[in-house]
């Protein structure tokens, strides 16, 4: 089928398989959750046939999305030892009928159904390649073939391996394209790359193990994406360039380097329908860019649910992360007793994490009372109250691939103060007073004075109403809709293809 558009290009339809460990509004527990809902959306919205495949975990409402049995009893390892079957499962489909986006599942009661969460186990990795060698098994026996199957970190990594080795001569399956997504370099498999010895590091280049091999824990699933798959995306421009270098290659950066013509950087968008002020249930009170009232109210009501005195004049800044080393929670933590002494403004904090950084900004809560509010658990509508309430968000990443907050937080008006890197120095650019120009509030250094003096002007351009509320209209009119990043995936599919077909057939 031939797609038209814009009466001149002639693009052909493709058939795409996104396969990763979760995909909302089944299961989402961080980014990429929200990235495997919108993403193949917006591909289908452009005329291509975008589905997916994860995990059948116990959490998944069988009343919300009804299944139905799409292949069963797949023999994902025929040629190994499995007495009691607990690798045999099955697929079972689910048509979303708002989006017309189909999903299939893989149901297996012994490494998904059975556990309460979806990571954090000591067998990840054998679940993370049943999920690989299931998809392709199921591919092999459905009617319905890809022409490219986009996986998304670690955890499908080893999908173009498979498809490169085990699968090489494999009258389907070798005959597909395959692109390797890096939402998170630091993630590369069941352990912390820096502190595997060279000597058992995964080099990626031996075969996958048997399931009931003790080393098939110890494999590298970004490593082998990396070294197999046609095409290497990341989610932003710049951090493609930045996993080039010791400081965010994470030990992996001389095999990028060796694939640099094959690697790219396409910035993450936000769902624009689900995420705009104007229309959104979660919110107390709906506004837009040119009628701004809205705003105050949802300020008022953020204090009140987070028990902070109501004032709509203070400055309120919102923490909206996971409460992690990477988020740069720890320049938060040193700071703030300078903050609290010198400034007036009020503090709101959502989000799950390490215990230290809870139980620290719990004490802070306590010191604080009027003007500390802490929420450490995770809650999908929450951030919401406080990108349509909060004045400012804080994203002092160490490292951000892409980042989601600043974008769904300038959606609602709320002006990011952020470290410049990865896709928060693509997506947020320097305030300037006076000029009408910037988006937010951007320090370079990894360090807490430069992140202090970075809150403390935004502190002081709140003082300006005109030049605020100018900011918070500039901010709201940016789009980082997915519509521009799907095209963008769609020529990276056609370029996998390419380079897929060159290489089997030996040019």
């Amino acid at each position: 089928m031939i797609i038209i558009m814009n009466n001149l290009t002639k693009i052909k339809k493709l058939k795409i398989l996104f396969v990763a460990a979760e995909a909302a509004p089944f299961i989402k527990v961080g980014g990429l959750g929200e990235v495997m809902r919108s993403l193949p959306r917006a591909m289908k919205e452009l005329g291509h046939d975008a589905r997916l495949f994860i995990p059948k975990y116990a959490k998944i409402e069988a009343d919300k999305f009804p299944m139905e049995l799409e292949i069963g009893e797949l023999d994902i390892a025929p040629n190994e030892k499995d007495p009691h079957g607990l690798l045999v499962s099955n697929v079972l489909k689910h048509l979303d009928k708002e989006s017309g986006i189909t999903a299939y599942f893989l149901e297996n009661m012994e490494y998904y159904e059975k556990r309460a969460n979806t990571y954090s186990y000591g067998d990840d990795t054998i679940r993370w390649v049943l999920l690989s060698k299931g998809a392709l098994e199921f591919i092999r026996r459905s009617d319905w073939k890809p022409d490219v199957i986009i996986a998304s970190d670690w955890q499908t990594g080893f999908i173009p391996n498979l498809i490169k080795t085990e699968f090489k001569d494999d009258p389907v399956l070798s005959k597909i394209a395959t692109i390797f997504v890096i939402h998170n370099l630091k993630f590369q498999g069941m352990f912390d790359p820096h502190f595997v010895p060279e000597l058992e590091a995964d080099s990626g280049q031996g075969p996958i193990p048997d399931f009931n091999d003790p080393h098939i824990l110890k494999l590298n699933g970004a490593r082998r994406g990396i070294l197999y798959a046609d095409i290497i995306n990341t989610v932003s421009p710049t951090y493609a360039k930045e996993i080039l270098t010791p400081e965010f290659g994470e030990k992996l950066e001389e095999i990028l380097r060796e694939k640099r013509d094959a690697l790219f950087g396409t910035l993450n968008g936000i769902d624009n329908e689900g995420f705009n002020p104007e229309t959104d249930p979660d919110i107390p009170a709906h506004y837009s860019r040119s009628a701004l009232a809205g705003r105050y109210h949802n300020k008022v009501a953020l204090q009140k649910s987070f028990g902070l005195p109501e004032d709509d004049k203070i400055f309120v800044m919102g923490f909206v992360n996971r409460l992690t080393e990477q988020k740069g929670v720890d320049l938060l933590q040193e700071i703030a007793p300078s903050l609290f002494d010198n400034l007036d403004f009020q503090l709101v904090i959502v989000g799950t994490g390490d215990t230290k950084y809870r139980t620290a900004f719990k004490e802070l809560q306590e010191k604080y009372p009027a003007r500390v509010a802490v929420h450490p658990f995770f809650d999908e509508k929450l951030p919401k109250l406080v990108f349509s309430g909060a004045d400012a968000v804080l994203i002092p990443s160490r490292f951000e691939p892409s980042g989601l907050v600043q974008m769904e937080a300038m959606r609602y008006g709320a002006i990011p103060i952020v470290r410049k890197t990865g896709g928060l120095a693509d997506t947020v650019t320097d305030y300037y007073p006076g000029i009408d120009h910037g988006t937010g509030f951007v320090f370079e250094k990894y360090n807490s004075y430069a992140f202090l003096i970075a809150i403390v002007r935004a502190w002081q351009a709140y003082r300006n109403k005109k030049e605020w509320s100018s900011l918070i209209k500039r901010v709201m009119s940016q789009d980082f809709s997915w519509k521009k990043s799907a095209k963008d995936y769609v020529k990276l599919c056609h370029s996998a293809i390419n380079k897929h077909q060159s290489s089997i057939s030996g040019e």
